[in-house]
């Protein structure tokens, strides 16, 4: 790894490292700080009775050895059980602390997950379309897990051990010599540097095991979601095979990762071992020359032991906060994604009191080398139907995409009753714009759940009357669960227009003064298509109505008819008065009539 990307690696962990800090120690809540607190002095007070434990025992072994402590007040026995209650304390403080704690780290790890979560929706379109599902819910899932981390052992058992081991380092020099301080610090200083040199090189192995993960991981939800695809091209052994492959770099990346740590266990075991034996060595030649007791040649041992057991995990611990700090910083790089569409610090509730959509010369691309719309105007009046109509590529969903402010206008003006979407808050134009896709996607829940997502706390009277309005009461009610019904992932439990009919009175229950139909009947046959369209004509009652149209036959009787070619209006009006014209509506209306004639 070059010396820039170690800079950059060690700048983003401090950054993390700040970034996680806030949670800990948040403003205005007392009762975090003082938990907090809490759990800090329960751990200092486990670890100074946790290095005294060693003291006592020696004192036990030397009553019994009858060597200098007779005179003592507590004598074996006593010595014994208060080394023995001394271990109860040490746990019990342990376990306090943890306990004190949990509560903080779990309200950081919410709080974060939320964050995360919430911002991701607030992220554009154009964001969400360039990444990939699985690889999002990665991130998070990694991300919340280090930070789980991070506060469990970076503050439980790195800083612990810290403390331990100079308190340790202090004992060995003032009850030894400086020689017993010299080989323990010695032999700590070689194992971190091993262990340290040693995790920098499996922290790449990790975080190639990570790609390669993440993407299996991507593979294996894209082709779930793809279920139905998989099925009609007969290619379950392809996707296995598929899988199989990004499995096969993930199998290699995590034998490179076990045979790494097989080699740094080895490597630990060997350094505690040779110190441990140096100590012990100089201690049995102290009882030799007399200068020890045996009590003193079991402390030594006890405090050796003692060290080694967590110094035995620094390498896990040492790898596992590198690699939480690579995981967080994912996760707060996600948060720092900026959303391409913002609300201005001056932004208003929109007030819509007809409903009057107009858009002003309006240029859009979704890359700007490659224009969608190019100056299109157009009025949709109060409580009436405007069709927007096109080939394929035209800009007719894009016009619905920036009316719903998914995207930004590159020139021109859009507007609701004289305000612009970019001057109002998103929040407030949301509510104001009911939109049906042409595939509407359903939560896998009840269709009640799905019909009362129009509106929260909507009442179970409100959803039925919803229902009726698109006409899928009827339906509902015929099956064995009624509303209980649990419609499946996406919604595949039901047919399509059994989903449209559901989309429709999620909107209608919404009851917002503007409804988007885009492209809402196109995926379905004519037959299913013709009793949508009742519902979707009651749907736009007394509400101003953008249709956007692939079958003609869908919207002659429109207020309006725009029809889109190339980014441009190529001709408007009536669909009498386009027939008339004989210009590129009438040319698409003749082969649409033919090939349904023909079916």
């Amino acid at each position: 790894m070059s010396d820039d990307v170690e800079k950059q690696e060690r700048a983003s962990g401090v950054r993390t490292i700040k970034r996680v800090i806030p949670y800990l120690w948040p403003d205005g809540e007392v009762w975090v700080k003082r938990r907090v607190l809490i759990a800090m002095a329960a751990l200092l007070l486990s670890k100074l009775i946790a290095v005294y434990t060693p003291i006592i025992y020696r004192d036990a072994v030397n009553a019994l050895s009858g060597e200098g402590v007779s005179d003592l007040l507590l004598g074996a026995v006593g010595l014994t059980v208060a080394y023995g209650m001394a271990r109860i304390f040490t746990s019990g403080f342990q376990q306090l602390r943890d306990g004190v704690f949990a509560a903080v780290a779990q309200r950081a790890l919410r709080k974060l997950a939320l964050e995360t979560f919430t911002h991701i929706h607030r992220l554009s379109m154009r964001y969400h379309i360039t990444r990939k599902t699985g690889g999002l819910s990665r991130i998070i899932e990694r991300g919340v897990k280090g930070v789980d981390f991070l506060l469990r052992f970076l503050l439980f058992s790195v800083g612990p051990l810290i403390l331990e081991l100079l308190l340790v380092a202090g004992i060995f020099f003032f009850l030894f010599d400086v020689w017993y301080l010299a080989v323990v610090v010695g032999t700590i200083a070689l194992y971190v540097w091993f262990t340290f040199t040693v995790t920098e090189w499996r922290v790449k192995l990790r975080r190639e095991m990570n790609d390669r993960d993440t993407d299996a991981n991507q593979k294996a939800i894209d082709s779930l979601l793809n279920f139905e695809t998989v099925k009609y091209f007969g290619a379950e052994r392809r996707e296995g095979q598929r899988y199989d492959a990004a499995m096969e770099g993930y199998e290699a990346a995590a034998i490179k990762t076990a045979s790494s740590l097989a080699f740094l266990n080895f490597g630990q075991a060997l350094l505690i071992t040779m110190g441990l034996i140096a100590v012990m060595v100089m201690a049995a030649l102290g009882v030799q020359n007399g200068d020890l007791t045996v009590g003193d040649f079991v402390m030594v041992n006890a405090y050796m032991i003692q060290i080694t057991l967590p110094l035995n995990f620094l390498g896990t611990v040492y790898r596992e906060i590198r690699q939480s700090l690579v995981d967080m910083g994912e996760m707060f790089d996600l948060l720092g994604q900026p959303a391409e569409i913002q609300d201005k610090p001056e932004a208003t509730q929109i007030e819509v009191s007809n409903g009057t959509v107009v858009l002003e010369n309006v240029h859009f691309g979704y890359d700007s080398a490659r224009p969608i719309l190019k100056g299109v105007s157009l009025k949709v009046g109060a409580g009436e139907t405007v069709a927007i109509v096109g080939p394929s590529g035209s800009g007719k969903s894009t016009i619905g995409r920036l009316l719903f402010r998914f995207y930004d206008v590159s020139e021109g003006r859009l507007s609701i009753d004289g305000q612009d979407v970019r001057d109002v808050t998103q929040e407030s134009l949301h509510g104001v714009i009911g939109v049906v896709p042409q595939d509407t996607v359903l939560f896998n829940d009840t269709i009640r759940y799905n019909i009362a997502y129009g509106r929260d706390g909507a009442s179970e009277e409100e959803i039925v009357a919803a229902a009726k309005a698109a006409q899928i009461h009827d339906f509902i009610a015929a099956l064995p669960n009624g509303y209980d019904t649990a419609v499946g992932e996406r919604g595949l439990k039901l047919s399509g227009g059994e989903k449209q009919r559901v989309g429709i009175a999620r909107t209608l229950l919404k009851d917002p003064p503007v409804l988007l139909l885009d492209e809402a009947t196109s995926a379905l046959d004519t037959e299913t298509e013709r009793e949508i369209q009742s519902a979707l004509r009651k749907a736009g009652e007394g509400r101003t109505v953008i249709t956007i149209a692939h079958r003609l036959s869908t919207i002659s009787d429109a207020d309006l008819i725009v029809v889109l070619e190339d980014g441009e209006v190529a001709e408007q009006g009536t669909h009498e008065a386009l027939l008339k014209r004989k210009g590129r509506y009438a040319s698409l209306w003749a082969r649409q009539s033919s090939e349904e004639d023909a079916a």
